[in-house]
């Protein structure tokens, strides 16, 4: 194995044009680290449906330039000569570089290669390749992951509703197949005939977005972060366009960063982001905290003095305002297997229909079938795709649009005297209490989390605390109509309605479990939060004690 990978980083060092990743190999030989060596060269990152992301550094498992440039390849080779392709990057480590070897990879092969002219975020990318007609779109990103890593989506494009949402099979393999089948990277064909976008791509977008469905109120004073992205001066672009007061920044994470010195972990869902866009909203006297990711696909939101409301209070509250602000009865929502049944009892009172689909907004983007309209969707990691009866400005998630519509939703409860969690309540008392909880189970070996899943699908635990397991949906024998997907689902029988979901993480090493529990309408005042607290609590203990070594 040593003097297997020892080889392949010679061949490696022989066709790499990167002078910094030929050098790490070097010293890696020089210095005889096998074990260095067979983590770098031992594997490589495969290509699925969420694309590529992994650390940065020399070898076919880590992101480098000549990862970057096989995928091109991939791409274009998918794609054919000829295609139109939409290239966006982020402000990570080398997304620039990327960026630029994937459009000088795609022209060289015979593609007509429009690159964005900044680092930008991810929605605009995914608008553009539908504004344009494009085929297909890359974003090189790794969202909100560490700072070491950096990764590269691949969007579809064409015709219809799914026009600029990310690739779902066979799309993936294909590329991968183009992947391994290409030459070494300094035999492909490269071409600087490539076009920079000029800022009218940016402002289409800013367009796109101010012209959703907003009501009348704009009174709202926001505190937002970046977290060290690219989300600011588009964020702010749309607010001054949709004629909102302009956001108070965060000072110390305005700026893009890409070594995120204020949070080792730039993703708003984890414990501590925060506090900084907290705290900083509590002294600015705001009605509103609002925070992307550093790609700025995604939306945290927060109120002063109460703190972070959930992906699931998020999408019901974005879920009902969107659909009293369109029209028809051929609308459609969707939300994914891991999300509450907040949204479906809004569907249902509103006489529409409601859609499940596997997580990824691959999927959610695509819900909804012949005649009917996905106005909205979204995924509890605060992932929300909103719509009007024009259209949505991007078939992926979107948390400047999102964020465009809470400060709207936020704004009228402000005028009424309320805030987002009056609304929350108020949402309760309608449709039931719905308490959900993500436990995340780290591990550090990937391939545990297979064996994992086969184990409970061998033997499933019969109980979970005061719960007894009643039924096990298995998603990789597909559900309904679904595509099979590694997923279960426990159907729980005990002293409240509840479920729990676990799924290995498409991007990381840890297994995820969703706990739900859910109340009936009437039990949802401060009595039935406090119990319903109590039972996922419970839920999430049992969780963890099936994998004691997670």
């Amino acid at each position: 194995m040593a003097g297997s990978c020892r080889q392949r980083a010679r061949e490696w060092m022989a066709h790499d044009p990167d002078p910094d990743t030929r050098e790490e190999v070097r010293a890696l030989l020089a210095a005889g680290d096998d074990a260095a060596l067979a983590d770098r060269f031992g594997s490589g990152l495969e290509f699925g449906t969420a694309g590529l992301r992994g650390a940065l550094g020399a070898g076919p498992n880590r992101m480098n330039r000549v990862t970057v440039m096989r995928a091109a390849a991939g791409v274009a080779r998918w794609l054919g000569a000829g295609a139109l392709v939409v290239v966006g990057y982020d402000a990570r480590h080398r997304s620039a570089r990327f960026a630029r070897d994937s459009a000088e990879v795609l022209a060289g092969a015979g593609c007509r290669v429009l690159l964005l002219p900044e680092p930008l975020p991810t929605p605009v990318l995914a608008h553009t390749v539908r504004a344009r007609s494009a085929d297909a779109g890359i974003m090189v990103t790794a969202s909100h992951n560490p700072p070491r890593d950096n990764g590269y989506k691949v969007y579809a494009g064409g015709s219809g509703p799914a026009a600029g949402a990310q690739i779902v099979p066979p799309a993936d393999s294909e590329i991968a197949a183009g992947m391994r089948e290409a030459p070494p990277v300094d035999e492909l064909p490269r071409s600087e005939e490539w076009r920079v976008l000029g800022e009218d791509a940016v402002a289409d977008y800013v367009a796109a977005v101010a012209d959703l469905p907003l009501g009348e109120d704009r009174g709202i004073d926001v505190t937002y972060t970046p977290l060290h992205g690219v989300g600011a001066s588009t964020l702010a672009a749309v607010f001054r366009r949709a004629g909102f007061p302009p956001p108070r920044m965060v000072p110390e994470q305005a700026e893009p960063d890409p070594d995120f010195p204020t949070t080792a972990f730039p993703n708003p869902e984890e414990p501590g982001v925060l506090d900084l866009a907290l705290a900083a909203g509590e002294r600015n006297g705001s009605d509103l905290v609002l925070a992307n990711d550093p790609d700025a696909d995604r939306l945290a939101v927060a109120v002063p003095g109460y703190g972070l409301l959930t992906g699931d209070e998020v999408g019901g509250l974005l879920g009902e305002y969107v659909l009293e602000r369109t029209s028809g009865a051929d609308r459609v929502v969707a939300s994914t297997i891991v999300s509450a049944g907040t949204l479906a009892a809004i569907a249902e009172a509103h006489g529409l229909r409601w859609e499940e689909t596997l997580t990824g907004f691959k999927w959610l983007a695509r819900a909804g079938g012949p005649g009917e309209r996905n106005v909205f969707s979204y995924e509890e990691a605060l992932g929300y795709c909103v719509g009007g009866d024009a259209g949505r400005p991007v078939a992926d998630k979107d948390g400047i649009s999102a964020a465009l519509l809470v400060a709207a939703l936020a704004a009228r409860a402000k005028r009424g005297g309320g805030t987002l969690l009056d609304l929350v309540r108020e949402q309760e008392r309608r449709y039931g209490l719905h308490r959900t909880r993500q436990v995340s189970l780290r591990v550090a070996d990937t391939t545990r989390l297979a064996a994992t899943m086969r184990g409970l699908r061998s033997d499933p635990p019969t109980a979970l605390g005061s719960w007894d397991v009643a039924h096990v949906e298995d998603f990789a024998m597909g559900v309904g109509d679904l595509p099979g997907t590694d997923a279960l689902r426990f159907g729980l029988d005990g002293p409240a309605c509840a479920r729990v979901t676990l799924r290995p993480s498409g991007t990381e090493p840890k297994l995820k479990a969703y706990v739900e529990v859910a109340l009936p309408p009437e039990e949802s005042g401060e009595e039935g939060r406090s119990r319903a607290s109590g039972y996922v609590s419970e839920l999430a203990g049992a969780v963890e004690e099936l994998f004691p070594e997670a």
